[in-house]
């Protein structure tokens, strides 16, 4: 049976990734207001991590006795200066969720919640690679400046990005 503390922690958790989903839908919407569609391709494959993501919590919490509350969604922005400043925002999104799996990670520990604490080394993991990812994008776009044949050439490459599930602790979702 989970702690209450570390359910109620990973119930937000589950908001947050539900957010994130709800976010990133709102970003390929507008990439694809301004034809941008392997831009929008690419963050409707992140609209189907973060879901996996939050599905990832709301299944565990389940498996160990837990209750899934889902709370208030908040409703992501819809409108962004330029396609840079999108992925400048999902930076920075990124890192605010790599902050909150951090304090869920120090929580599972203090609670000496093992089984917790070995779920959120993957996420942690995860959260590495997310970063990494939205960085070079943003550093791409950077270089690409007002470039037109820069910025549809890095939409070309968006397009190709597919979702795989990912493996965690040896099976898939």
């Amino acid at each position: 049976m989970i702690k209450k503390v570390v359910q109620d922690a990973i119930n937000e958790q589950i908001v947050k990734e539900l957010y994130s989903s709800n976010l990133y839908l709102s970003m390929a919407a507008y990439y694809r207001l301004i034809n941008l569609n392997g831009f929008a391709n690419w963050m409707r494959v992140q609209v189907q991590e973060e879901m996996f993501h939050a599905m990832k919590f709301f299944d565990y919490l389940l498996e160990r006795g837990g209750e899934a509350k889902i709370g208030v969604i908040n409703a992501p922005p819809t409108k962004w200066k330029s396609p840079l400043d999108v992925f400048i925002a999902a930076k920075k999104h990124e890192e605010s969720v790599t902050e909150s799996i951090n304090k869920l990670a120090t929580l599972a520990m203090k609670e000496n919640d093992y089984a917790t604490n070995i779920l959120l080394q993957w996420f942690i993991s995860e959260q590495v690679e997310e970063e990494a990812t939205v960085t070079e994008i943003v550093e791409r776009l950077k270089l690409a400046g007002d470039s037109k044949s820069s910025l549809f050439m890095l939409d070309s490459e968006l397009k190709t990005r597919i979702f795989v599930p990912p493996v965690v602790a040896g099976t898939q979702a």
